[in-house]
């Protein structure tokens, strides 16, 4: 967007007929020399300048040289730039790998101002051998989507009320990390003291899984652990209560949803409850069905997958597998508490014989 301080029709109508005279009269202020005045601003256009001494201002926002540039009578030929030493760094944090991580909230509102101050930011950044910069832009900031784009910074990743956008300043190859490469999906096999396992027929699926029966599957979400989040999806497909057991296996495939791998945990879960109640939104029905009848199933007997997980998941139940249970500990490199899965080959935690 171009701000012009002076409309075509203002030129001509105004006391000031003539730009040029205007700086002319500017020129000659020494208490000017090097600045410009404070403005008052309607609509985004000034009407007064005065020789004060003074910063130049648009609202609360300090308003650098390169935004005062203004076109005459409609033409680029004609322009004149009033220089300010006011140049403001944007507000940011240094990162621990020696980048900026930006303050959304410390950014200017008006598009040219934050144009300015962006460009004058990277090269005191460069300046300093900072590296990559991080800049959040929330979703009432995308106006200054295109600004930041031009300035060099590329997409990295969008939330639903921000787009995170990145610029790398060292010459060769950027040593950011990119965004989040996996979706993280689970499924509960959870089996009854009467030996039958608890199936389902999702709502909406491809035809060639129409009338299949399988354990209940879903997606952990944002900072939820693998271990709850396979719980929480068998409690909302069937409404039966469970204990996580076991990571019996996991599934690693490439390409699959928006072009993402995929890591998928088959996890042993023991019921806690029994009744069950169908999520109409996602589950066309839910039973308990015997586990010599689910694994005569024809897709999971042809298909090598299902029938490998359904082979562990029995060999488990025989002790004749051993599973990987979750452990919590903390770690030194980072302080924060952590899930780590693994199993126990001896001792008295021994949940099966190894074999």
């Amino acid at each position: 967007m171009e701000m012009s301080l002076l409309e075509p029709k203002t030129v001509v109508s105004s006391p000031f007929s003539s730009f040029r005279h205007q700086v002319q009269r500017f020129s000659r202020c020494s208490s000017c020399i090097g600045r410009f005045s404070r403005a008052s601003y309607s609509n985004g256009v000034p009407n007064k300048a005065y020789c004060s001494g003074a910063v130049s201002s648009i609202g609360q926002e300090k308003l650098p040289a390169e935004a005062l540039t203004h076109q005459i009578n409609g033409t680029n030929g004609l322009s004149s730039k009033l220089f300010s030493k006011d140049f403001r760094l944007l507000d940011a944090v240094d990162d621990q790998y020696d980048g900026i991580v930006i303050d959304p909230n410390g950014l200017p509102s008006n598009p040219i101002v934050f144009s300015s101050n962006l460009r004058f930011s990277l090269s005191h950044w460069k300046k300093k051998g900072k590296k990559g910069v991080w800049l959040k832009l929330l979703v009432e900031q995308s106006e200054l989507i295109p600004i930041a784009l031009k300035a060099g910074f590329q997409y990295h990743h969008a939330e639903p009320d921000y787009l995170m956008l990145t610029y790398w300043i060292p010459d060769g190859p950027c040593m950011l990390p990119a965004n989040a490469s996996h979706h993280v999906g689970v499924g509960g096999f959870v089996i009854n003291d009467r030996n039958e396992v608890l199936v389902v027929q999702e709502k909406y699926c491809s035809p060639t899984f129409a009338n299949f029966w399988k354990i209940p599957t879903g997606f952990v979400v944002e900072k939820e652990e693998i271990y709850t989040g396979v719980t929480r999806e068998v409690k909302e497909e069937t409404g039966i209560e469970t204990e996580f057991v076991e990571v019996i296996a996991f599934r690693h495939a490439h390409n699959i949803a928006f072009e993402k791998s995929d890591l998928f945990f088959v996890c042993m879960l023991r019921p806690l409850s029994t009744q069950i109640i169908v999520d109409d939104l996602e589950i066309q029905a839910a039973k308990w069905m015997p586990l010599a009848e689910f694994v005569e199933q024809s897709l999971v007997k042809e298909d090598v997958m299902f029938k490998k997980i359904i082979d562990i998941c029995i060999a488990r139940l025989d002790k004749y597998y051993c599973g990987l249970n979750v452990h919590q500990l903390v770690s030194k490199f980072d302080g924060k508490l952590s899930s780590l899965y693994y199993n126990i080959i001896d001792g008295e935690d021994l949940n099966c014989t190894g074999k």
